[in-house]
């Protein structure tokens, strides 16, 4: 069968839910705010139906998903969120693919958008140097109180388009 890109469904719901659940535990056990790390199955299927969520497939089974969203508070670009992979394919690079494809085919290719943004906590021990590594860069943050920052990072797309929105604004 091997891996297929998608767009969820409301039958995908509570698969979603459990490989959500699984993959944030460690951020429940860090104690961020993640909505996605105390979804239930009414959340989860919000986000089906108010979101572009996407599923990669291994063998006919969802190992990880990632939703395009806006966020319309912090910025004009489509946002990436709720990225989860099932720990049962930890360190295959499931979430580097759907990352790439997200960026690449949907935000890029058919949004036809210059750059892509996401955004995380800083109590979180490595996400924000994950992102880095795969080119974001930090563009904005919020004070959350005890609740630490959120941290907004972007990744440019098409550099052309991006220089050219900079100008204009």
């Amino acid at each position: 069968m091997g891996e297929r890109y998608r767009l969820a469904t409301l039958d995908d719901a509570e698969e979603l839910l459990h490989v959500t659940l699984r993959a944030y535990e460690p951020i429940r056990e860090l104690g961020i705010q993640f909505p996605a790390a105390t979804a239930d199955l009414e959340l989860v299927k919000h986000n089906i139906e108010n979101h572009d969520c996407y599923v990669l497939e291994k063998d006919g089974v969802i190992a990880a998903t990632l939703s395009v969203r806006a966020f319309e508070e912090v910025t004009d670009l489509p946002c990436v969120w709720w990225f989860a992979v099932d720990p049962i394919y930890k360190k295959q690079g499931l979430g580097s693919k759907i990352l790439t494809y997200v960026e690449e085919v949907i935000i890029r290719d058919t949004l036809k958008a210059s750059a892509v943004a996401l955004g995380t906590s800083d109590k979180h021990p490595w996400l924000i140097s994950m992102y880095e590594r795969k080119g974001y860069e930090r563009f904005y943050e919020v004070d959350y109180g005890e609740h630490g920052k959120g941290v907004f990072l972007r990744k440019v797309l098409r550099p052309e388009l991006f220089v050219a929105e900079a100008k204009q604004q």
